[in-house]
């Protein structure tokens, strides 16, 4: 057997009565459906569930299946102990999923478990299906900060597998939809998060799970969803598979979004057409030419020098034909480097350190993708998946408060009497308010942002893509 259907889920914790209390009720269709989505599960009765959650084990770049013969986790953390719930793995799935990532290379597998409890977004599936249908046992993946593709890699080897051992299974994409689709609700507002629900509706209804993959990064983390690369995985697990998609419901009354879907197989052959991992796979290709193709002089610097550092462990030598606004200015700079849309590395400097701002990327370009300590160093088979853009600084000037800032225009400098300092640049992904700006960049400074000694500086750059 293969899958034999999928389903897409959210996971707010105040669906489950003992933590919702009777609010739970804000969400009452999606209450029914997710309550229909059990009975389907019930009717369908798979051997499998493979459950993908945002909030177990997560690392930048591999996807934790949780190993082991069971697992329990309870709503303690939601003020609702009594809420609990047990589960047993399937060993022989979960060993042979993990043999098959090895095999094709995938960075995956039950190596690194941090945390065996069962976490909120597994549980609340769990809750649903467990109401009906318990004749089951369930194998549990972790999301990451690797590509779509690589997601999507991984539904295919569920899918591989689920053959392989004759396995009847369902998977259970667990994931919520944007968190800011309200300024009252918990994480604020932002014009992309009903943009990014409208996007998953239509994905939801028609099927079409290319646009799944191809869902700008930046665009989604605006909307702060956390369920992309979870359906991501669902999709893969789908590869070739005809399905009737039916979006179930969804809303949003408290300002994050949940969706329910259902992508049940018509019984029909192979469809190529729905085989989206080579589609993607140009897009991605023609979009990185693309970006390369639009690099102004400072950006296709900064690519040259790390390019060549990490390919020959030597600095680039310059072109004679670089203008002068590289060779006779001198000026701070950022140089970031993102792959996939998620930063790869930045390293700058706040004032000048070079004789000229064409050394000063060089330089900055070369630390970004070798020393910042927040990442291994670049590897040469990387290189032509990363994106580029430098941020020249602009002289920063000194500031009294926090109402003198704005995150999309001025980066912060928190500094220290004892000489800590910390900086942000302007214009990040998810920093929408003064005071998380200048959180987080007294983070980066070690700094307490609450000290009454710290003091302010803002400034602007000139971005350059």
């Amino acid at each position: 057997m293969s899958i034999i259907a999928a389903f897409a889920v959210p996971h707010p914790p105040l669906i489950i009565p003992a933590v919702g209390r009777g609010e739970e009720k804000g969400i009452s269709e999606t209450v029914k459906a997710y309550n229909k989505v059990g009975k389907q599960i019930a009717e369908l009765k798979p051997e499998t569930i493979v459950i993908s959650s945002p909030h177990t084990t997560m690392y930048r770049d591999y996807n934790h299946i949780s190993p082991g013969k069971d697992a329990h986790g309870s709503f303690s953390q939601f003020g609702a102990p009594e809420a609990s719930f047990w589960v047993n793995y399937d060993e022989e799935f979960t060993t042979a999923l993990n043999a098959y990532a090895h095999k094709h290379q995938l960075s995956a597998g039950t190596a690194y478990e941090r945390e065996p409890a069962l976490d909120h977004a597994t549980m609340i599936p769990l809750y649903f299906i467990q109401k009906y249908y318990t004749d089951f046992k369930a194998v549990r993946i972790g999301l990451s900060g690797l590509s779509p593709a690589e997601h999507y890699k991984l539904g295919m080897a569920v899918q591989a597998v689920s053959n392989q051992l004759g396995r009847r299974t369902v998977y259970v994409a667990s994931g919520d939809l944007s968190h800011k689709l309200k300024s009252s609700g918990p994480y604020g507002y932002a014009p992309e998060g009903p943009e990014f629900d409208k996007k998953i509706e239509e994905i939801f209804s028609t099927g079409n799970f290319l646009d799944l993959l191809t869902m700008d990064r930046s665009f989604a983390d605006r909307a702060a969803e956390c369920g992309l690369r979870s359906f991501q995985i669902m999709a893969g697990a789908l590869d070739g598979i005809p399905v009737k998609a039916t979006l179930m419901s969804h809303e949003g009354p408290f300002g994050v979004g949940y969706g329910v879907a259902s992508f049940i197989p018509t019984g029909k052959g192979p469809d190529e057409s729905r085989q989206f991992l080579k589609t993607y796979e140009r897009f991605h290709e023609q979009k990185l030419e693309g970006f390369k193709a639009r690099e102004d002089p400072l950006v296709a610097l900064a690519r040259k020098a790390l390019e060549t550092y990490v390919t020959t462990h030597r600095g680039v030598r310059l072109p004679a034909d670089l203008p002068s606004e590289l060779t006779q200015t001198r000026a701070g700079c950022f140089v970031s480097l993102k792959e996939d849309g998620e930063l790869r590395g930045c390293i700058g400097t706040i004032a000048p350190t070079r004789d000229n701002l064409a050394e000063e990327i060089c330089s900055n370009a070369v630390s970004a993708g070798t020393r910042d300590p927040r990442f291994p160093s670049v590897r040469p088979e990387e290189l032509p998946e990363l994106v580029y853009s430098v941020d020249v600084l602009q002289t920063p000037e000194r500031i009294e408060s926090a109402q003198e800032l704005d995150p999309k225009k001025y980066g912060v400098i928190v500094s220290t009497p004892d000489g800590r300092r910390g900086l942000l640049l302007p214009d990040l992904d998810g920093v929408d308010t003064a005071e998380q700006q200048i959180s987080i960049a007294a983070r980066k400074g070690n700094i307490n942002p609450h000290d009454p000694d710290i003091y302010l500086e803002r400034f602007e750059v000139v971005r350059h893509h």
